[in-house]
């Protein structure tokens, strides 16, 4: 199976540091890893609008790595803490980076996520053009 990792330069020291890619491309499909609303110095911000416009930019700059962008977005799961207070938050949040057609999109409600604080993580598969971008 043909397969690259998708590395932006800004997650490169995350990346070798957690043992993991941001995203992977495949077969013409890019499958980018969960991602939480912290800032670019590690940082989880309180206010939730930060976390989650964080974690569309942390998604929009790998897809452009790899030469996609949101419209090529295919699949989005969120898992949320306390779905019912804050999810239309983030759907007012989503609804200013992914537009129609919209993707397929499934939201579960959990106990907890790996990053204390985050409010938020979402995967995402969508559409890529095989880049020269990925490492």
């Amino acid at each position: 199976m043909r397969k690259r990792a998708i590395i932006p330069h800004e997650y490169a020291a995350a990346s070798r540091k957690l043992q993991l890619s941001p995203a992977v491309w495949s077969r013409g499909h890019l499958f980018l890893t969960g991602v939480t609303g912290s800032l670019p110095d590690g940082s989880m911000p309180e206010d939730p609008n930060t976390q989650f416009r964080s974690v569309f930019n942390k998604i929009g700059a790998t897809l452009e790595t790899a030469g996609a962008s949101f419209s090529s977005i295919v699949e989005l799961t969120s898992y949320h803490i306390d779905i019912d207070t804050y999810f239309d938050r983030f759907a007012d949040v989503r609804a200013a980076y992914v537009r129609a057609p919209y993707p397929a999109w499934t939201s579960i409600g959990v106990a907890g996520l790996r990053r204390p604080g985050a409010l938020v993580e979402v995967r995402v598969i969508a559409e890529a053009p095989e880049t020269e971008h990925a490492t």
